[in-house]
């Protein structure tokens, strides 16, 4: 048989690595996985240069509090610096028990879970739960992790536009009444700073009983009572079935955690492939999130240091007329509008020695492109100053 002179074959794995325009974009202009050869606070060294830190998640600034630097440094003392196994068979530790125990007891919960990533607990709160058959309402810009979730679930989704209760009471309308169904939201959004409407999408989760799913990483540690987070703000802890979050961020640590009733936790570490299968979280992250916890109860200043900084951080912006996307929360993106727009903007803070983050479609929505900006409890008033200084002859940059 005659083969046809215009039949080609697929390129192979490898060719479609080495070929891969977006990898090859990012190389030439390295925007990201930039790795600093030294940090204290929100002072770093990067390529030989000192910066400052603008785009960290440590909002509380613990992860230079002697506390829990103390406890991280001591844990592997005493159990090794690895757990070598799941938790459920050789890798659950007293120390484990201990965190998942005040973690519940501070969020007002019968029970927790933690994972050894905040990715983890994010996908597992939903895939464990939802099934085949069930429905998920998802605000439109929840997180990667959330998506992963939904979609390893394969429950049917339905989106619903950003932060809208409005459009979540229609959408769900139109879902049948004996159908099972999840609401998966976040407290704060990360890249908007804005924080969850929640209780106009909790009463029409009552309406359609929902089981819900709220992802509070940016939230806790930052809202509510002592920094319980988003639920708290809102005094609605009876409503959300489960809150996940992270150890990384206001926890100064690695991992992340879901918690809910008894029953629920239960159930997830019966069915949770994630929770299941994945490696135990390390003494020392473990330890030292712990002592994060501690020091947000009984050290109540670095919370207000942190919403101080955020407010003067947030009117500096805005004198400069930089659209802040409406951020309610120490998550402050700079909407630049363009790609273009928005790598010069970054590129322009770097070489005024402030380090952020650029994010661009579509990782946001077209015409969002922004530049990620982060405050911390750590930052004084020196370096807001700085920063100040350094915004305004980036805005002449573009």
């Amino acid at each position: 048989m005659a083969l046809s002179l215009f039949s080609s074959s697929p390129p192979t794995i490898r060719e479609r690595c080495r070929s891969d325009a977006a990898t090859k974009l990012r190389l030439k202009y390295a925007p990201y996985y930039h790795a600093m050869s030294a940090q204290s606070g929100p002072n770093i060294r990067l390529d030989g240069r000192d910066l400052i830190m603008l785009a960290s998640n440590d909002y509380l600034g613990l992860s230079f509090h002697p506390k829990v630097i103390e406890a991280a440094s001591a844990a592997p003392r005493q159990w090794g610096t690895s757990t070598t196994g799941a938790r459920t068979a050789n890798g659950s530790r007293a120390c484990h028990l201990e965190l998942e125990a005040r973690l519940a007891a501070f969020l007002g919960r019968e029970a927790c879970h933690v994972h050894s990533a905040g990715y983890l607990s994010c996908l597992s709160g939903v895939a464990a739960f939802a099934q085949k058959g069930d429905v998920i309402f998802a605000d439109k810009n929840i997180h990667s992790c959330l998506w992963d979730g939904i979609r390893l679930s394969t429950a049917t989704v339905e989106r619903f536009s950003h932060n809208s209760p409005e459009d979540f009471r229609a959408v769900a309308a139109t879902a049948a009444a004996d159908t099972p169904k999840m609401l998966v939201i976040e407290g704060v959004y990360s890249m908007e700073g804005h924080i969850a409407r929640l209780p106009g999408l909790m009463a029409v989760a009552r309406e359609h009983r929902c089981f819900t799913v709220l992802d509070d990483a940016h939230g806790f540690g930052v809202l509510g009572r002592g920094g319980r987070g988003t639920v708290d703000h809102f005094n609605l802890n009876a409503d959300v079935d489960l809150v996940c979050g992270s150890l990384s961020k206001s926890l100064a640590s690695t991992g992340g955690f879901v918690a809910g009733s008894r029953d629920l936790i239960e159930y997830l570490r019966t069915h949770g492939k994630q929770t299941i299968f994945s490696a135990a979280l390390s003494p020392g992250q473990t330890a030292a999130a712990s002592a994060a916890l501690e020091v947000m109860q009984t050290e109540p200043e670095h919370l207000e240091r942190l919403w101080r900084n955020t407010k003067k951080y947030t009117a500096m912006l805005h004198a400069l007329g930089l659209d802040t996307w409406e951020s309610e929360t120490p998550a402050v993106p700079i909407v630049l509008g363009s790609k273009e727009r928005a790598y010069r903007f970054w590129q322009a803070l770097l070489a005024q020695g402030v380090f952020t983050v650029m994010s661009i479609s579509p990782a946001v929505p077209a015409g969002k492109d922004l530049i990620r900006t982060a405050i911390s409890a750590l930052h004084t008033d020196e370096h807001l100053a700085r920063i100040g200084d350094a915004m305004a002859a980036a805005l002449k940059k573009i």
